[in-house]
């Protein structure tokens, strides 16, 4: 289970130090995560083992559909394996750093089964958007939930 928000920094080379706390956990299957775009603007970031049927549900979906292309176009084209080096490292490869507009800074936050990885700049406003939402209508299934 990931959960929390974690700021880090890419080192120079565009690497990510995961926590060591979720090294094993993430890094479950020969050390290897699967790093992919998400349409709003973050990186995922999964155990292999948890990405494999998510691909293959995206992947049985009908490909003649333009909106159904398109996102399989973000989730698989952009899907990379990458594998975590003996410092509990992983390359974050450019060209989902350039869709995240990821720099120096950027922020983990634990989703259950996989984490996102965000630009400080987006995870600020995704907080932004979270504190708006405090005070408009909640999403169905959360008006009951006890804290």
């Amino acid at each position: 289970m990931f959960q929390g928000a974690a700021a880090l920094n890419l080192d120079a080379k565009g690497r990510l130090a995961i926590p060591a706390r979720h090294r094993d956990a993430l890094a479950v299957e020969d050390g290897q995560v699967v790093m992919t775009a998400h349409p709003h603007g973050c990186v995922l970031v999964y155990p292999v083992p948890a990405w494999v049927p998510i691909r293959d549900r995206v992947l049985a979906l009908p490909g003649l559909d333009a909106k159904t292309a398109l996102l399989k176009r973000l989730l698989v084209g952009f899907a990379q394996e990458e594998a975590l080096d003996g410092a509990g490292r992983v390359l974050v490869a450019q060209s989902l750093r350039k869709f995240a507009k990821l720099d120096k800074q950027v922020w983990l936050v634990g989703q259950g089964s996989h984490f996102e990885l965000w630009s400080d700049e987006g995870w600020q406003q995704q907080q932004q958007a979270m504190f708006e939402m405090a005070t408009a209508d909640l999403p169905a299934g959360f008006e009951s939930l006890t804290l």
